[in-house]
């Protein structure tokens, strides 16, 4: 006789690695890692102060 089989559990790590398996592909496709997105952020602070300390203040009408 065979082995007896939980249909139940076999249903549902089949669906555990079916997920697994498209987690995986997300992470590859859309994953950084925090070293990129440091590096990202510490860009963009700093693009940020950069064309802030250029901006021309047009609240005084004298333009000083």
């Amino acid at each position: 006789m065979g082995d007896l089989v939980n249909l139940r559990r076999v249903r549902k790590e089949r669906a555990r690695r079916e997920k697994a398996g498209i987690a995986a592909e997300n992470r590859e496709r859309h994953g950084r890692s925090k070293a990129d997105r440091t590096r990202t952020d510490t860009e963009r602070a700093r693009e940020d102060a950069v064309l802030d300390g250029a901006r021309i203040d047009r609240s005084r009408p004298d333009g000083a």
